[in-house]
């Protein structure tokens, strides 16, 4: 009877050793794995949860993620829709323990300058945030152009469509400038 409980004993404390290894090189594996998990695969998994992204420049936005690009992301807000670049944000909250790599090489390969110039064609009326550490400046216009690393906006009266007379002045702004881009929901105000 001694004998049955000391290999039962050591029966378990073999398969508990052998539980602790297998936790443990998994757990191994999973820090191997988060060392090349991109922040923009995070982004990805977090697609369609409301997220919070607190910007350098100060400014906090609080939405519904709606893309996760390769270098931007799109939020909802209530009537606005909001592009913030990867590199305008300090941190993000609420993200998930996910992540979703983007196997599409064509939407890898869709960046900001791409989001920019889908916002030219459209003559969309927005509302850009310049901005680092020192803070934010809001510019409202249309975007005239855009080049590989900066764009073109024409500030005009609100509610006006941009014509040469109706140009108050044209900025380009570096993308590494750019904190914000909030442009009206289709249908909204």
């Amino acid at each position: 009877m001694r004998w049955d409980a000391l290999f039962n004993d050591m029966e378990s404390q073999l398969a508990e050793a052998d539980r602790l290894a297998l936790e443990t090189e998994i757990n191994e594996r999973t820090r191997a794995e988060m060392v090349s998990l991109p922040l923009e695969d995070r982004l990805r998994a977090a697609v369609g949860y409301r997220i919070g992204v607190h910007l350098i420049c100060g400014e906090s936005v609080h939405g519904e993620l709606k893309h996760a690009g390769a270098d931007a992301l799109v939020l909802d807000e209530d009537q606005y829709q909001v592009l913030i670049p990867y590199s305008a944000a300090a941190r993000y909250v609420g993200l998930g323990r996910h992540a979703r790599a983007e196997n599409s090489p064509v939407r890898r390969s869709i960046g900001l300058a791409h989001a920019l110039r889908g916002l030219a064609r459209d003559r969309a009326e927005l509302s850009v945030t310049i901005g680092g550490g020192g803070g934010g400046v809001r510019v409202a216009g249309v975007i005239d152009r855009v080049g590989r690393d900066y764009f073109d906006l024409a500030t005009v009266i609100p509610g006006e469509a941009r014509r040469s007379q109706s140009v108050g002045q044209v900025s380009a702004i570096p993308f590494t400038a750019l904190a914000i881009i909030r442009s009206h929901k289709a249908g909204g105000i």
